[in-house]
């Protein structure tokens, strides 16, 4: 038997009553089984949801260790009652999974899962959020994109800089600009918000005001970034971008309302 602190970022059925888990610890990623969760009388099954950061007690099984007693630290209730920011969640939990070695010991990677859920729970701008969650969880992984020297000759970069290549790991200089033609156009504000985003805590996104261009920008040249790694789009993706169009959707339908309502005043 052994404890040990987690954050719970997948899960799925297994037999008739179990749930496989998979949990972000400091120790690293690892899948385990919670016997008998799915029960209607389990006393496991409200303390193992989705984003729990939990402390377990486990015994040592066969092939999964056994999930025996879950005391939730943090079940982050306020996220859970906003449909973006569970997309949010959903997202930074399977970008860690997807990214982070079984047992591969990364306590910084589970500081920064940590810090994005509370961060998303707090309130804090969804997008900004993950934009420090990402650029700090590549550079805990391995995989930080060059910001500061060229990816292509390693010379310093300048304001002049206006290209990313997910191909070449980074920004270009002018003179590397061709290299890719497949590189991506970025504009200065862009480029200063990455390479701001990158040195600074993970929680100064908080605090930050940026134009909305220069966001959509940024989320689209981290997102081609990570489908260079990952050699595709995580599934989490998709509901993230449905979720907001049905906001935006919602938002354009009740602006519309209330311009008809005006108009019927007048």
């Amino acid at each position: 038997m052994y404890r040990c602190e987690a954050i719970i970022i997948r899960r799925s059925d297994s037999g008739e009553a179990d749930r496989v888990l998979t949990i972000l610890t400091p120790s690293g990623r690892q899948r385990v089984i919670a016997k008998g969760a799915r029960k209607i009388h389990s006393r496991l099954a409200g303390h193992i949801e989705l984003f729990t950061h939990t402390t377990l007690m486990l015994a040592i099984g066969r092939n999964l260790h056994i999930v025996t007693q879950s005391s939730p630290l943090d079940r982050f209730e306020h996220l859970r009652a906003d449909l973006e920011r569970i997309g949010a969640a959903y997202y930074a939990a399977e970008l860690v999974d997807r990214l982070i070695a079984e047992e591969s010991e990364n306590r910084r990677a589970f500081e920064l899962l940590l810090g994005a859920l509370r961060a998303l729970n707090a309130g804090a701008a969804i997008d900004l959020t993950l934009r420090a969650y990402e650029l700090h969880l590549l550079d805990a992984l391995g995989y930080r994109p060059q910001l500061y020297e060229c990816a292509a000759c390693g010379v310093r970069l300048t304001e002049a800089t206006d290209r990313f290549s997910p191909a070449a790991g980074g920004a270009l200089c002018p003179q590397c600009a061709g290299a890719d033609r497949r590189a991506l156009p970025m504009r200065l504000s862009t480029f200063k918000l990455l390479r701001y985003m990158q040195i600074q805590p993970p929680e100064i996104a908080s605090e930050l005001r940026v134009s909305t261009a220069t966001r959509a920008e940024a989320e689209s040249l981290l997102r081609a970034y990570l489908r260079h790694i990952l050699e595709r789009d995580l599934r989490s993706l998709a509901f993230l971008d449905d979720v907001r169009q049905h906001l935006e959707k919602s938002l354009s339908v009740g602006s519309t309302g209330a311009q008809g309502d005006d108009d019927e005043r007048d």
